[in-house]
């Protein structure tokens, strides 16, 4: 990831051997691709750069830029994918530039399972324009419901020590962005956001009994005590040791 705001700096030519992600947020980006002339807009979808391509940049105005950038691997997407998004880096869809921005607020915020989620649907978002189906669609029927009733069994069984929304795709047979649209079509949201409810749901019972926040965290699957503060005030507005505090305070009497 890179996130830049820069007025008067200008890169030179050169490649990655990633593929580049890219949201402009202000001003306007001026640069060549593959020797030709393109432009990066702000708020108006996303530029997707493929690897091993010479690309260079700079300010196309006084105002300068302000960018985010999420860097893929290489073999995300087919080698021969490469040409068309030469041809076409810039790709005009806001459905795509929500999901990507929120791929990188899952990222600056250090949340796994969200980003994986994200990244899952961004890249086959991008996969469908890259080969010129980007209103491909699928269909909600009973196969999708199907697999979002086995994924919900695995995440009931496993909430607390999940590691990947992938190892649930994999046990249920399907790819990660399969399971995350059937899921998020068949129930309201996204897995991570249900495996989430899970954790606080099993965090609040473990503080009720009487368990340390920071002895909580852990065992429910957050990261450090930090991490499940951010979450429990987003859904209670309150922190775990003061919703400890006061509920065993009014049970007290």
């Amino acid at each position: 990831m890179l996130h830049a705001e820069w007025r008067d700096h200008a890169y030179p030519g050169h490649t990655h051997d990633t593929w580049t992600l890219l949201l402009v947020d202000d001003g306007l980006i001026g640069y060549n691709l593959d020797r030709r002339a393109h432009a990066a807009v702000p708020r108006a979808g996303v530029t997707l750069l493929p690897p091993h391509v010479v690309h260079d940049g700079r300010p196309a105005t006084s105002r300068g830029f302000r960018k985010r950038v999420v860097y893929l691997d290489g073999d995300v997407f087919a080698e021969t994918l490469i040409g068309s998004a030469a041809d076409g880096p810039m790709i005009s869809d806001d459905r795509l530039r929500v999901e990507s921005s929120l791929l990188d607020q899952a990222l600056v915020l250090g949340e796994d399972l969200e980003a994986e989620s994200r990244l899952a649907l961004v890249v086959e978002r991008l996969a469908w324009h890259l080969t010129g189906r980007p209103d491909a669609t699928v269909a909600q029927d009973r196969a999708q419901m199907a697999v979002a009733r086995r994924a919900r069994e695995v995440l009931d069984d496993d909430s607390g020590s999940l590691s990947s929304i992938a190892a649930v795709a994999q046990t249920v047979g399907v790819s990660t962005a399969h399971l995350v649209r059937s899921f998020t079509r068949s129930y309201g949201i996204p897995p991570h956001q249900y495996v989430l409810g899970r954790r606080l749901d099993v965090a609040r019972r473990r503080l009720l009994a009487g368990e340390a926040p920071v002895d909580v965290a852990l065992a429910t699957g957050f990261h450090d005590q930090s991490h499940l503060t951010r979450h429990f005030k987003r859904l209670l507005a309150i922190t775990p040791g003061r919703y400890q505090r006061g509920v065993t305070s009014s049970h007290g009497g």
